[in-house]
């Protein structure tokens, strides 16, 4: 079994996550893509959107696409979420599976900071998603001194940060994100003044 593991705060999640995680299962030919929301992600601060928010999000963002399901592995443990808990537990899970960890070429300057990372590279096959600009996009990349697979994904100039500002701002986010994000963000109220109170680590 091929199974791939998409984790972010998806704060929220809108129509980059969605394609992304579509190219990315047709691309490696996944049985299943686990997408993953954090907790609480520990190298941002504390002001995150209440987990059960965007696992909400998530789900709405997510319904019904196939061979895709939404994992609350880490919202469920609670805490500071960290990828190689994570991957314990789905190796716990799925025995014989194959996992592939997707990041976005942002992420990778991150690395040497997350928990246990050499044992991480080690439990997963890592899977770099360049966003398509028109040019060469390499086939492998050497990261921790391994080579990792490269996917070129195509390029969406959407990010969660403008989603929150437009909402400030109240602009439309039609087209930013599904419909059924847009209205769960617009029945709650959310990323308006106030709206992102600080999570407890416990929460």
């Amino acid at each position: 079994m091929r199974l791939g593991l998409f984790g972010g705060s998806f704060d929220p999640p809108h129509v980059g996550h969605l394609m992304v995680a579509q190219d990315a299962t047709e691309a490696l030919d996944l049985d299943r893509l686990l997408v993953i929301p954090a907790a609480r992600q520990p190298l941002k601060g504390a002001d995150q959107t209440p987990a059960v928010h965007r696992l909400a999000m998530v789900r709405a963002c997510f319904d019904g696409t196939p061979n895709i399901d939404v994992d609350p592995v880490e919202i469920t443990r609670g805490g500071l979420s960290f990828m190689v808990d994570t991957v314990e537990d789905v190796q716990r899970r799925w025995p014989a599976a194959h996992l592939h960890l997707l990041i976005g070429r942002d992420v990778v300057p991150t690395l040497p900071r997350w928990k246990d990372i050499d044992r991480l590279l080690g439990m997963v096959r890592l899977v770099v998603l360049y966003r398509d600009t028109g040019g060469a996009v390499p086939a492998q990349e050497e990261i921790g001194g391994q080579m990792v697979q490269v996917l070129a994904t195509r390029r969406i100039d959407v990010s969660s940060t403008e989603i929150r500002a437009r909402v400030r701002d109240g602009r439309s986010i039609r087209g930013f994100v599904p419909d059924a994000v847009a209205t769960y963000i617009a029945s709650t109220g959310l990323y308006h003044e106030n709206s992102r109170a600080p999570e407890r680590a416990d929460s």
